[in-house]
């Protein structure tokens, strides 16, 4: 196990600045997600850490130990790719001994390991098989494997669910918790998924256009962001955003001093009048033990909630829906959080 400490890290193509002296310190043992949309610097950085990108400025330390140039193979790291880059003419056992055996371990250190690994991912029953007859999240599981037999310091996993089917990314993203539990290593996870991140997470890191936006727990970013992009990315559905200006003043009256946008969860929103909203309804979404409303303001605005129930409501009424002072967000004119 160990601790990773990043220190005013920049990264540049040409005269193009991707990451922009960013710092970050992982703690021992934990799991750590960066999250963020496509092309935010989550995956560059990913690599720099494991050595795989050279930085332009700026410290990477384990253990307080500084790897700027120390080559990958030595930095006690273990990378996990989204493709799962077996093998296909070599068994599953072969393909988690192929390392070790580059790496010049013995024999029977090597059985060990890999006997080891199988019984942690549940694999022992296909490690006589080639890849090309296993299934997809089998495949992940023996690209796992391949991590865990090198005993690493840190895992470093880049969006390794992203080819499974949605059933199978459920299953696994449990299974990938479950293994953090049992091996206590510092797991740091890039995805573009925030429920994975929510799920999955004792620390997210949400990168946005080079930087990290905020640093927190699940919870900590849900409950309170630092501002309109943690806001809109963390959740789902998405926060709602209303201009301050054209709230009703039932509402505008308990807005702070310098508020130029009232964001509430759509969770949080339900069929009362009390500190209430018109919601022209457009669309209705029926999944069983929940119901979506989807529609807008009277100057509309986009407005969604989500009901814990069925509903009768119907495509073109107009309802009330409120929520608890509690429950509202308030962001000033820099987008920040009041």
């Amino acid at each position: 196990m160990a601790n990773l400490k990043l220190s005013d890290i920049k990264k540049s193509y040409g005269k193009t600045e991707v990451i922009h002296g960013l710092d970050l310190e992982v703690l021992d043992g934990e799991f750590c997600v960066l999250v963020g949309p496509s092309g935010c610097g989550k995956s560059t950085l990913l690599r720099m850490i494991a050595g795989l990108e050279a930085i332009n400025e700026g410290l990477i330390s384990i253990d307080d130990e500084i790897v700027n140039d120390v080559s990958a193979a030595k930095r006690g790291l273990a990378m996990v790719f989204q493709s799962y880059a077996l093998y296909p003419h070599m068994t599953v056992r072969q393909n988690l001994a192929f390392g070790l055996e580059n790496l010049k371990l013995d024999k029977a250190d090597i059985e060990q390991r890999i006997n080891k690994a199988a019984n942690q991912l549940r694999m022992e029953d296909y490690l006589k098989r080639r890849p090309g007859q296993l299934s997809g999240g089998q495949r992940q599981r023996v690209a796992i494997g391949r991590a865990i037999v090198r005993e690493p310091s840190i895992y470093l996993f880049d969006e390794p669910l992203s080819n499974l089917d949605a059933e199978l990314r459920v299953a696994t993203r449990v299974e990938l918790k479950a293994l953090h539990a049992r091996l206590g290593n510092t797991m740091v996870y890039v995805t573009h998924d925030q429920v994975e991140a929510m799920t999955m997470a004792d620390k997210i890191v949400v990168m946005h256009d080079g930087i990290i936006e905020q640093t927190g727990t699940p919870l900590d970013l849900y409950n309170k962001p630092a501002n309109l992009f943690v806001a809109g990315f963390i959740g789902s559905p998405k926060m709602n955003f209303l201009d301050c200006l054209s709230l009703p003043e039932n509402i505008k009256k308990l807005a702070p001093n310098g508020a130029l946008t009232f964001g509430i969860r759509p969770e949080h929103l339900s069929i009362t009048k009390k500190n209430s909203i018109l919601l022209n309804v457009k669309n209705v979404e029926q999944l069983g033990s929940d119901s979506y409303l989807y529609g807008d303001t009277i100057d509309k605005q986009d407005l969604s909630i989500k009901l814990n129930n069925q509903t009768d409501i119907k495509s073109g009424q107009s309802v009330n829906v409120g929520c608890n002072l509690t429950d509202m967000h308030w962001f000033d004119s820099n987008g920040m959080s009041i």
